[in-house]
């Protein structure tokens, strides 16, 4: 990762965990460019505490959940922009620049990055195309893209809604209506292990139905097992 050099003090960090201590050591360079840089972990099986401490992390811990643990980072943080980073993705090299920059407008509410995926071929990058599009036009980034927003937004939120999945989703929405959320033209990269693991289409698929689902009142809490399977449940076991 080659970021830049100097050190930003405006920005905190928050990067929640499950299972990601190898992912962890491609984002240390963090360290030296942000206020600090704060990993939520959700009850990781694996050294992910361990690791992130040693590499020179803030730790906090809470039970399992992204929105929670989103929610108690910002709780944490000291700086005035927060910034949503997940452990599988590397930020562009200006991101501090800007970030500062995008933020100082007032009338943004939100902001993300244009999303890359690694590897893949021509679905993907059509997938990925399409993202983006969604990213810009409806201005409907998701998490994968590196939210950030000032702190005192945050709060005015409300936080991120403490389910289980999709809140991101709402988050951006609810921001939607406050005011823009924009997209900027630097490019996130985040793994494409989720596409590799079910397959580019049946991933992308499987997220439009996520979404239908819940606008149909299904309860996030059914939705999580199909988000991460692909595969519906029939009864409970």
């Amino acid at each position: 990762m080659t970021l830049t050099q100097q050190k930003t003090s405006n920005i905190s960090i928050i990067i929640p965990t499950l299972n990601e201590a190898h992912n962890l050591p491609a984002l240390q360079p963090l360290l030296g460019i942000v206020r600090e840089c704060i990993v939520v972990d959700g009850g990781s099986t694996d050294d992910t505490s361990k690791v992130a401490r040693s590499l020179g992390f803030q730790v906090e811990e809470c039970a399992e959940g992204r929105g929670p643990q989103l929610n108690l980072g910002a709780a944490c943080a000291s700086a005035p922009l927060l910034l949503f980073l997940h452990a599988d993705t590397q930020l562009p090299p200006d991101f501090p620049h800007a970030v500062t920059n995008c933020m100082a407008n007032p009338a943004a509410m939100v902001g993300a990055f244009r999303l890359k995926v690694e590897g893949g071929g021509i679905v993907m990058r059509a997938i990925v195309r399409g993202a983006n599009l969604r990213a810009r036009f409806l201005q409907l980034p998701y998490g994968d893209q590196a939210l950030f927003l000032r702190k005192e937004v945050f709060t005015e939120l409300g936080g991120f809604p403490e389910l289980p999945i999709m809140e991101d989703y709402v988050f951006v929405r609810k921001a939607k209506k406050r005011g823009k959320v924009v997209t900027l033209p630097q490019e996130v990269t985040t793994s494409g292990r989720r596409w590799q693991r079910l397959g580019a289409i049946r991933t992308t698929l499987v997220n439009q139905l996520v979404i239908l689902a819940y606008h149909l009142g299904v309860p996030a809490e059914k939705l999580v097992s199909f988000y991460r399977t692909g595969r519906v449940t029939l009864r409970e076991t």
